[in-house]
């Protein structure tokens, strides 16, 4: 009986522990907002113009698609879908984990000294520090796609589902190409590129790429389990699909969390004892 109440007093506060991380990571998230808002017209017009800017191809397509029926297999509405995933994917992981993609900055400048004496964890006070308000126009942008598509309910719900799982694939990378700045000098430049290449290449049907473009696409990048795969399984729902893209992210996650953690060892500080307010 002993064992037993000492195994179930260790849980609690292990559990506690996690309550409490995520209720200061979502606290962070909620602060970085409304430190946005502060000036409301700036917050209102970044997001209205991002909005406007992603839905100005629209016209592109639209002449592409009055000139041919089909391009790379997909038709309007699949390409439409295109859009609605990327951009909701990195428009969520920017508006929660926007600090992530300046990982790279943060090691090579010693910046992360003001995270290590935080009492909460490292990565996740990393993560939760910043946001970018016009990624709220990216993933408004993604939802107004949806419903101008005519989904009912339970494909906006599993759009929902789709674009998170797309939104922690996109952090996950940007988690594990910023930690490689642990190790090898001038790496930001690369790791830029990378990022660009996942989102603009996911703004054309994956039908347009051959050989080892496609192979880039969908085994060095993680474009096709982001937004190509979702897009299929939202055109037809397939409940192995969702959980090979569902495992996949964790898989991803959870090896960009070793390689931060195994750099973090090497990490030596810039003597940078600011402070963040």
């Amino acid at each position: 009986m002993s064992t037993e109440v000492k195994k179930s007093g260790n849980r609690k506060p292990c559990a506690g522990r996690i309550y409490s991380q995520l209720r200061v990571c979502l606290l962070s998230v909620k602060y970085n907002i409304m430190r946005e808002m502060l000036n409301k017209v700036t917050f209102v017009s970044n997001i209205f113009f991002m909005i406007l800017n992603n839905a100005t191809f629209l016209i592109q397509w639209t002449v592409l698609f009055r000139i041919r029926g089909s391009i790379g297999g997909y038709t309007m509405k699949e390409v439409m879908l295109l859009w609605a995933v990327c951009a909701s994917s990195y428009g969520l992981s920017n508006v929660l984990f926007a600090r992530v993609f300046a990982l790279p900055e943060l090691i090579i400048n010693g910046k992360l000294d003001a995270y290590l004496v935080q009492p909460k964890n490292v990565l996740l006070g990393v993560m939760t520090s910043a946001t970018t308000a016009s990624a709220i126009g990216d993933f408004a942008y993604g939802l107004i796609i949806v419903c101008f598509c005519g989904f009912g309910i339970g494909r906006i719900l599993l759009f929902l589902l789709l674009i998170a799982n797309g939104a922690l694939i996109i952090t996950a990378f940007a988690l594990l190409l910023g930690s490689l700045s642990f190790w090898f000098v001038k790496t930001e430049m690369f790791g830029e590129h990378m990022l660009n290449a996942a989102i603009n290449f996911g703004l054309y049907p994956d039908g347009i790429f051959k050989g080892a473009v496609k192979f880039l696409l969908y085994y060095v990048i993680p474009t096709g389990m982001m937004i190509y795969k979702p897009v299929r399984i939202m055109t037809e729902p397939d409940l192995g699909g969702l959980a090979v893209v569902a495992g996949y992210a964790f898989l991803l996650l959870a090896v960009a969390v070793t390689v931060f953690y195994r750099g973090l060892k090497r990490y030596s500080s810039g003597n940078l004892m600011s402070a963040r307010v």
